[in-house]
């Protein structure tokens, strides 16, 4: 009904329909660099640690903190980033985000201490939540209707890279003969080449056309809507001082409050259990994801009880590489064919299914291929599953006004899920081995279907004015 009401001449109407053009790619690219550096610098953590643990002897609770404090903070990063991105504009904020992690990355790799590398990697953290809500919804909001989950994939989906990259060239410096001291701060040091570069890539490009047509702006707004066509002369270029939003003669323009989009999802019976299912489904598709980075270690020692760290970051790639990156893929490729829903319920119940039988099949780690089956079959579907869905869903299900604001709140439980399954798996570790903490794992999943297919509709093939009506 929304659709037929639109001229088929309108801008948001050929936006809606067109398929992926030039700028569509080169918008996709300048955002999933930054979806590469947050998963680089959330990877590499893990080597540093293994260095630094023979160097500074941190405690078990200093260990917990470096690992997991860059998630807590990202929770607040998504929330703030994703508020003042609906207050402001999108591209007023836009690469403000990776300027805070590149920050956190170099004052990292010159930390003194392992309190000053906990306070560091907060800053880091910050940047990388902020970078979720952002992102997202640009792309989003650029997007035709019949492409947008392919496109918002694929800006996800460049964490694979930096999945892959990351142990690459930690395995090349770990090789070198450079001092080991020496490696852990150039490791943390690269992570802000990426951020730098991306920072000033997102500050030439343009407002979304739909940004600009809420504030009034029906002139920019057409300029920006035919850069995607190659209508217009300025492309994604200029400056955010160049761009200023200037309100359409006779549109009264309100001027929201931090508080007031919080207030507006809250108070909306639409779009209410939307979040709810936006962020509980996130929550717990991080939770266990994260949280169960715990049986890595076990995969190492069933294939190489004594395998050096060399060899141990050679055996993540590789893990990372047949069953991870594959996933991602397989996810972008079919979100708008299969859709987002049914994608995050396959991909919830897959995992049910694969951490139950890491459970409660006897001495599981020392049978090495059907643990790798297992453990690489809950790698691919969590990737062609929740973990691809749970970043598309939120910029589809509000309005445009509180479009980032949605979807920050729907990152940041994610991310605050992903902090207590780091701290909770290894107390389940310690209690009752691989079977708590797999059981819990796979209850947690069964909880993500349930969400699923309780509050979440399906968003494939429709517009964002259609699905943002209450």
């Amino acid at each position: 009904m929304v659709e037929a009401a639109i001229d088929p001449k309108d801008p948001l109407s050929r936006l809606d329909d067109s398929g992926i053009t030039k700028q569509h790619w080169k918008i996709m690219l300048i955002s999933g660099m930054g979806f590469f550096t947050d998963a680089y610098d959330l990877f590499i953590i893990g080597v540093v640690m293994d260095i630094l643990k023979t160097q500074w002897r941190p405690t078990p609770l200093e260990v917990g903190l470096v690992s997991s404090t860059a998630l807590i903070a990202a929770a607040i990063g998504a929330m703030v980033f994703g508020r003042v991105a609906d207050m402001l504009g999108r591209k007023r904020i836009y690469g403000y985000e990776c300027l805070v992690l590149a920050i956190g990355a170099i004052a990292s790799a010159f930390s003194p201490n392992i309190m000053w590398l906990i306070v560091f990697r907060f800053i880091l953290g910050i940047g990388i939540g902020g970078d979720y809500p952002v992102s997202a919804t640009i792309m989003g909001e650029y997007a035709g209707k019949r492409t947008r989950g392919l496109l918002v994939t694929l800006v996800f989906s460049m964490q694979a890279a930096g999945l892959v990259i990351g142990p690459l060239l930690a395995a090349g410096f770990l090789a070198s003969g450079l001092a080991p001291a020496l490696v852990w701060r150039i490791l943390l040091a690269i992570g802000a080449i990426p951020a730098l570069a991306v920072f000033y890539a997102r500050r030439h490009i343009s407002e979304t056309p739909r940004y600009l047509l809420s504030r009034g702006n029906h002139e920019e707004f057409k300029q920006a809507a035919g850069s995607v066509f190659g209508d217009d002369k300025t492309g994604l270029g200029g400056t955010a001082e160049s761009q200023q939003q200037k309100s359409h003669p006779g549109v009264e323009v309100k001027h929201p409050t931090f508080a007031g989009g919080f207030q507006k999802l809250i108070a909306n019976r639409v779009w209410l259990p939307r979040l709810i299912g936006a962020s509980a489904a996130w929550f717990l598709m991080d939770f266990a994801y994260y949280g169960n980075t715990v049986s890595s270690p076990l995969v190492l020692s069933a294939l190489e009880p004594h395998a050096n760290l060399i060899h141990k970051t050679l055996l993540v790639l590789l893990v990372f590489t047949v069953a991870a990156a594959p996933g991602y893929f397989v996810a972008a490729i079919n979100m708008d064919k299969i859709g987002r829903k049914l994608i995050q319920s396959i991909g919830f119940g897959v995992m049910a299914v694969a951490f139950t039988c890491l459970a409660l099949i006897p001495n599981i780690q020392q049978l090495v291929a059907p643990f790798l089956v297992i453990y690489g079959a809950s790698y691919f579907f969590t990737e062609f599953g929740p973990n691809s869905t749970t970043f598309v869903y939120p910029n589809e299900l509000f309005p445009v006004d509180v479009r980032t604001t949605g979807s920050g709140i729907a990152a940041a439980m994610g991310k605050i899920g992903a902090f207590i399954g780091v701290f909770t798996f290894p107390i389940l570790m310690s209690w009752h081995g691989l079977e708590a903490a797999e059981l819990t794992a796979a209850f947690v999943s069964v909880l993500g279907l349930f969400v699923t297919l309780a509050l979440l509709p399906e968003t494939k093939g429709k517009s964002l004015e259609e699905l943002s009506l209450a």
